[in-house]
């Protein structure tokens, strides 16, 4: 299995032999990698087609924190997986890809625009071996600066997390036929950047018991 996160911070309870990868930590474990893939949408999706190109993994896992929308029903350090992962910032400001009449990739014959579904199999056995809710999760460059632009987004997209790159990791991993999943512990509420009020050990702390669940550690 190979894992990814976004930065190191996210991942300090990983241990294994380290290696670097074009500048990009990595650890090798018993039967999965880890690899830091950078934050936002381009080091994802470049990370990761990169590093598959001569290297075959059954399954590939996302991990990372994220912001919770207000109405998405999760408290700060709880976790959720992506049953669909939505680009929010590609295309017409109201109509995304769809309104500018040109899918964002095609696969087997169908259109994908600005919403992108993970692995169903694999989402569904995490779900059921950690208990944990699937949600819909919104990924943009931009983070929501304030709590009137998190519930604007929210609303408009009827998402419930908001992240960096999760968007461009379903996108490159349907493209490339990769069984791929997403995991994220909430840090904070989305629009609010007080990181006074934000939980980041704590949101850390609920990856660890998660990760280590499904690598068996």
């Amino acid at each position: 299995m190979l894992l990814l996160s976004p930065t190191r911070l996210e991942a300090p309870f990983l241990k294994g032999r380290a290696f670097s990868f074009h500048g990009r930590a990595g650890l090798r474990g018993e039967g999965w990698v880890w690899l830091e893939c950078g934050i936002g949408k381009a080091n994802t999706a470049a990370t990761l087609a990169a590093f598959t190109q001569r290297r075959r993994f059954e399954r590939v896992l996302l991990f990372g924190i994220a912001g919770a929308y207000p109405e998405a029903g999760l408290a700060l350090g709880e976790c959720a997986l992506a049953e669909r992962e939505i680009q929010a910032d590609l295309g017409l400001k109201d109509g995304g890809m769809k309104g500018m009449g040109f899918p964002t990739l095609v696969v087997g014959g169908q259109p994908y625009h600005n919403r992108f579904p993970l692995d169903k199999a694999f989402t569904a056995e995490l779900k059921q071996q950690l208990g944990l809710p699937a949600k819909q999760f919104l990924t943009r460059d931009l983070v929501s600066e304030n709590p009137s632009e998190a519930r604007q987004l929210a609303r408009k997209w009827e998402a419930e997390l908001e992240n960096m790159e999760g968007a461009a990791f379903a996108q490159t991993c349907l493209w490339l036929g990769l069984a791929g999943a997403e995991l994220r512990a909430v840090s904070n509420v989305a629009g609010v950047r007080d990181k006074s009020q934000w939980r980041l050990r704590q949101a850390v702390e609920a990856l660890e018991r998660q990760v280590l669940r499904i690598i068996g550690s």
